[in-house]
């Protein structure tokens, strides 16, 4: 078994919310395997109340989660991503800036549910549901074979599951 910690960057468009939930999740899901960031390219500067709501009734932790420019990543001084994933439509069509060492990229499209109004009780489904499907698709990121599976083929996974359940109508790139 690797020792090696895989950086995931998640990336999304005000990161508020859908790449704070993904960045949480990996974090505890990856079992000190994987360590997870989240950055938009237009951040709102604050996390969705929501999503800190549903992370919370999920167990998990919280802390230290900030919304942030993609820019922060892009330095030199900024930790080397293996894999970064959007989970936004446009932030996947958005010029994004070179990554050092090009780790690999896929698009994991979740509705937004900071767009969903009504109730409460109505947004918070719309959080939990972004959730699941997030949640669903590290649990089968996490299980891949890192260390035995060759690139092409991790590539090929890494875009199946971002057609799993939930998914927008962006294909993968």
């Amino acid at each position: 078994m690797s020792d090696r910690i895989y950086n995931v960057l998640f990336l999304c468009t005000g990161n508020s919310a859908r790449s704070i939930l993904g960045e949480a999740i990996l974090n505890r899901e990856g079992k000190g395997r994987f360590r997870a960031f989240s950055a938009g390219s237009q951040p709102k500067g604050q996390v969705n109340p929501y999503a800190i709501r549903e992370l919370d009734a999920l167990g998990y932790a919280t802390d230290g989660l900030s919304s942030k420019s993609w820019d922060a990543f892009s330095k030199a001084e900024a930790p080397q991503m293996d894999f970064i994933f959007t989970v936004c439509d446009s932030a996947a069509g958005e010029a994004c800036p070179v990554w050092i060492g090009h780790p690999m990229t896929a698009h994991w499209g979740i509705e937004d549910p900071a767009a969903v109004e009504g109730s409460d009780a109505d947004i918070q489904r719309a959080f939990a549901q972004a959730a699941r499907f997030l949640k669903n698709r590290i649990t089968a990121f996490v299980n891949l074979p890192m260390a035995s599976i060759d690139r092409m083929a991790l590539e090929r996974h890494l875009r199946e599951i971002g057609g799993m359940d939930g998914a927008t109508g962006r294909s993968a790139s």
